[in-house]
């Protein structure tokens, strides 16, 4: 049986996705504490550091659409997030941090949107986690001068093992336990598979 999805969000979705934002916000926020603290420690690799640490920046997106399972709420998510770091929290990014976001969430969603938002197994969070962060790359090279440097594979590879690691992998972890905590009972997480799999019943 096929559930007919919605085309708009419901009032108890968008209450979720602001949270979530805001939630992601906060922690995004913190990342960049943690980005300074390891940047020190890894000395003079310490530019390096941003590229271990992305992944933390994409994981609000997939998290985001395996719990509402609709079409725009990875990206929204992201961009709340960043907007909640940049008003509130005063991001030293700036407003480009608001482009950064889209892009990561467009890359972030992409995966789900060709699997219908329907298929949610570890390996879709795994590409949900490598295009955020590949598709981000691409933008900050040009942004930062990164093409040409002897070390531009090097800051890939870091970038798409953390956005695989922390950003995808580490989504569905997260969005795993919330599930067994019961909080997700009347999302789309909870309902569409119920929908999709119906209750056998004992004769007599």
């Amino acid at each position: 049986m096929t559930q007919v999805r919605r085309a708009r969000l419901d009032l108890k979705e968008i209450v979720l996705l602001v949270g979530l934002g805001v939630a992601f916000g906060f922690l995004y926020w913190a990342l960049v504490q943690a980005w300074n603290g390891l940047a020190v420690l890894m000395g003079p690799a310490g530019d390096l550091a941003q590229h271990v640490l992305l992944g933390g920046w994409l994981i609000v997106a997939p998290v985001a659409v395996a719990i509402v399972r609709r079409p725009g709420v990875g990206v929204v998510a992201e961009v709340i997030a960043s907007v909640v770091e940049v008003v509130f929290l005063g991001s030293p990014v700036g407003p480009l941090l608001l482009v950064a976001a889209l892009i990561q969430g467009v890359g972030s969603e992409l995966p789900f949107a060709l699997g219908r938002y329907r298929r949610f197994g570890w390996a879709r969070y795994a590409a949900s986690g490598a295009l955020g962060a590949g598709l981000v790359f691409v933008w900050s090279a040009f942004r930062f001068g990164w093409f040409g440097q002897d070390v531009l594979a090097l800051r890939f590879g870091l970038q798409v093992a953390s956005g695989v690691l922390l950003g995808g992998l580490l989504a569905r972890v997260l969005v795993d336990a919330l599930r067994r905590t019961g909080v997700l009972d009347g999302f789309a997480i909870v309902t569409d598979e119920r929908v999709a799999t119906p209750v056998v019943r004992r004769a007599g």
